[in-house]
């Protein structure tokens, strides 16, 4: 795997020991980054701040990516304390448990706009404040899921909304690429993690996707995490507006 010596990287999503965040963090940091990382609110705090803690990272503070001015707040004090940024991973999703449980149909419109506003346009929002930051290039990542291409069942209106963030991906990697900043979104089959929870019969379709997929084998965190790593790395510097499967080859199988 190519190195992140020297590299300075913001890790957002990371809720506990299970997340995807947390992983690729692990990862990132084996690899010699420097990280700055985020915790949603004062609850989440006492979950987050120990992992942080185990990686030596110190620049770290609260974000909730509806607040417009905690993400400035964040993104200055990385300007301030680093003078810039190499790499960024964004892990986060939310909808309304009535919207993410119904049909789309009848899925309503506040919950729809929240869930696209947390799950897809936070994302946009920190490219922008990303962008001056990364004057000699840098890797933008986001997390998807096969559900933003193809129906699976139970997850509502995440499926469209992980579409828009695919979508997101390849107009951002266009956009941003002439700077030398690539964008990319890595899609990990269905893992057991606490945002996974709200989604109705998780489980089967775990136990479904394990015995479906070439690799036969139930997915992990830790398999995501290495892949986090190389996209942010110099390794992978002509890869950009990919959506990057991590699920033991279940979006092959129809």
């Amino acid at each position: 795997m190519a190195s992140l010596d020297g590299k300075r990287g913001l890790i957002v999503g990371i809720a506990n020991e299970s997340s995807i965040a947390w992983a690729c963090a692990r990862a990132a940091r084996a690899q010699g980054a420097q990280l700055a990382a985020t915790w949603l609110n004062e609850k989440a705090q006492p979950h987050v701040a120990p992992l942080l803690d185990q990686l030596d990272i110190t620049l770290r503070m609260p974000l909730d990516v509806t607040d417009d001015g905690q993400m400035a707040t964040l993104f200055n004090a990385i300007s301030a304390q680093w003078g810039g940024l190499d790499f960024l991973l964004h892990s986060i999703a939310f909808a309304p448990k009535a919207d993410l449980q119904g049909r789309v149909t009848d899925s309503s419109r506040d919950g729809f706009a929240l869930a696209m506003d947390i799950s897809c346009h936070s994302f946009i929002r920190m490219a922008r404040h990303a962008e001056p930051l990364m004057s000699a290039g840098g890797s933008l990542l986001t997390v998807s899921f096969l559900g933003g291409e193809a129906v699976i069942p139970h997850y509502g209106i995440m499926g469209p909304v992980k579409a828009a963030l695919e979508a997101s991906v390849r107009y951002l990697a266009s956009e941003l690429g002439p700077a030398g900043i690539r964008v990319n979104a890595i899609s990990p089959g269905p893992i057991v993690t606490r945002a996974a929870s709200g989604i109705a019969e998780f489980d089967a379709l775990v136990t479904e996707s394990t015995s479906r997929s070439p690799l036969k084998r139930p997915l992990a965190i830790d398999d995501v995490g290495p892949l986090c790593a190389f996209l942010a790395s110099d390794g992978a510097r002509a890869i950009t507006g990919g959506i990057h499967f991590v699920d033991g080859g279940y979006n092959i199988i129809n």
